[in-house]
């Protein structure tokens, strides 16, 4: 996969925004065979129209890049000959084939709109090529060869999309720039794809970018190009953007669709927007549409966020009596919403109501409940929902055991939740800093000191550093225990963690009045 670092977007940019005059195509002609090459060729040709296979593989010694390319060109107006042709060679003499044979079979597959085929001939050459120059050289050879075949643009189009879709995104804006410099461009379709492998990685900024460039070249966007640019500018925060976008679909002659409309509410949501989501939702049975599954869970999801687990419950209902039945997602949502509040009860019910509708748990599901279970600290529930787990072949990940530690240490059990901790290290399982502050703060709170420097030993181990008010309250305890050296050891464990993960704090602000910095630390400090 191409990267995309600043220089790298930055030329991806540039390229994107070059416009030249189209140039001509160059016409490059292949020799005439003679002598021995043309009789291999006529016997060839003939063994192969006839379908001749057994006499064909005695002359497979004897292929040559030369000989393959005007086998296919005599074949092309069967394009089924020739790409039997050239599997054949694959098979036989895979090394007698070039960029160039390979080009030629792409010209006359593409040519026929076979463009699955040339495209998984293009996968093979992309996926398998680990010359930084092969990219440049097989566009040179495509063109080249483009005026012998008779080929049409369809060639370069299934080369972008390729790219598009393995997320070469440098080869892919190389080419795209070639094709406009050659007077080709792309269809629509194949910039979907390259929009859509953009914002799987993310890179909702380039997509932009290259949507701006795609309209500047004419080249008209269908709903799904701008329902892919309105998700952009949702993940960008463009919210503004985003709905102007929306608006002015209708004045492009394209209608909304169920996913333009959930795209953008799902943007809304996420920036905490509810009054706008649900106004968005109310107006969708102007375009004929009615909001689904995704639509309800979605902001089911937005006010269980924001806490508000009334309003949630009330697009529940709606969702109910529009005879939209819930999914196994709809429930994990108002259980997790519903146990971060701490309300188990509720929880509950909502799991009971789940296995009544015929719905199956999964893990979300159980690790929800154990979550509420374990803020009230009822963790031999917790313990009977992890049997239970066991019994459906769930196993425990590191959320289970995060909240299993949080139950525990809610108790003020810090040895119990200390033995859940080992037993996740020994599952190579990571907890999070949640998990490591919540078990250090215990430990100080239950006076164990020597417990909390042993986490925060391996805490630190782990590339990570405790927050500031458990470094505090550990630092604090440590020097009422008047170990001063323990302090400074620590001190210089946390002070090269930090310059190792960019923190810039000085530790020494964790140890709060009235408790005087260590002489020895005072004198390195200044």
């Amino acid at each position: 996969m191409n990267s995309l670092s600043s220089p790298a977007k930055s030329v991806l940019l540039k390229n994107l925004g070059k416009r030249v005059n189209p140039l001509p195509i160059p016409h490059c002609r292949i020799p005439e065979p003679r002598g021995q090459d043309l009789d291999y060729i006529n016997v060839a040709h003939s063994f192969l129209i006839h379908s001749e296979w057994e006499k064909l593989d005695a002359l497979s010694s004897k292929l040559t890049p030369f000989r393959i390319k005007h086998i296919l060109l005599k074949t092309q107006k069967d394009f089924l000959v020739s790409y039997d042709f050239y599997k054949w060679v694959l098979l036989k003499q895979p090394a007698a084939h070039t960029l160039e044979t390979h080009s030629l079979i792409l010209h006359i597959l593409t040519k026929n709109r076979k463009f699955k085929s040339a495209e998984a001939i293009l996968e093979g050459i992309v996926g398998s090529c680990r010359d930084v120059d092969v990219p440049d050289r097989l566009f040179e050879a495509i063109l080249y060869s483009y005026r012998v075949a008779d080929s049409s643009p369809n060639v370069f189009d299934s080369l972008f999309k390729t790219y598009a879709r393995f997320k070469r995104f440098r080869n892919a804006t190389d080419s795209f720039r070639l094709m406009k410099d050659y007077g080709f461009l792309p269809t629509v379709e194949s910039c979907n794809v390259y929009l859509s492998s953009l914002l799987r990685l993310n890179r909702a900024d380039i997509a932009l970018v290259f949507y701006g460039e795609l309209r500047r070249c004419g080249i008209s966007p269908n709903v799904f190009t701008l329902n892919m640019v309105i998700h952009a500018n949702c993940l960008l925060g463009n919210m503004e953007k985003a709905f102007e976008l929306f608006q002015e679909m209708r004045s492009n002659g394209i209608s909304p669709t169920l996913e333009s409309y959930n795209t953008l509410i799902s943007g809304y949501c996420k920036k905490g927007l509810l009054t706008a989501a649900e106004k968005l939702k109310s107006s969708m049975e102007r375009d004929g549409l009615q909001a689904d599954r995704v639509t309800f869970n979605t902001l089911i999801n937005g006010f269980c966020k924001e806490g508000k687990l009334k309003e949630a419950n009330k697009v529940f209902g709606e969702m109910k009596t529009m005879n939209i039945a819930p999914d196994t997602v709809t429930y994990n949502i108002l259980i997790n919403g519903y146990s971060k509040l701490g309300n188990c009860e509720m929880g509950n019910r909502l799991y009971e109501e789940m296995l009544r509708s015929g719905l199956k748990a999964d893990m979300v599901t159980y690790n929800a409940l154990i979550m509420g279970l374990c803020k009230g600290g009822k963790t031999k529930k917790a313990a009977f929902l992890c049997k239970k787990m066991d019994e459906e072949k769930l196993f425990p990940n590191s959320s289970t055991f995060s909240a299993l530690i949080h139950g525990q240490c809610v108790r003020k059990n810090s040895e119990r939740a200390f033995q859940l901790y080992k037993i996740m290290i020994r599952n190579k399982l990571c907890p999070n800093i949640q998990t490591y502050d919540v078990l250090i703060s215990t430990f100080c709170k239950n006076e164990d000191f020597d417990g909390a420097v042993q986490v925060t030993r391996e805490m630190l181990g782990r590339a990570m550093v405790p927050s500031s008010d458990v470094l505090a309250k550990l630092f604090e305890g440590i020097r009422q225990k008047g170990n001063d050296d323990l302090v400074l050891e620590l001190w210089e464990l946390l002070k090269d963690r930090m310059q190792w993960t960019g923190q810039v704090q000085d530790p020494m602000i964790f140890i709060r009045p009235p408790y005087n910095v260590p002489k020895q630390v005072e004198l390195q400090t200044r």
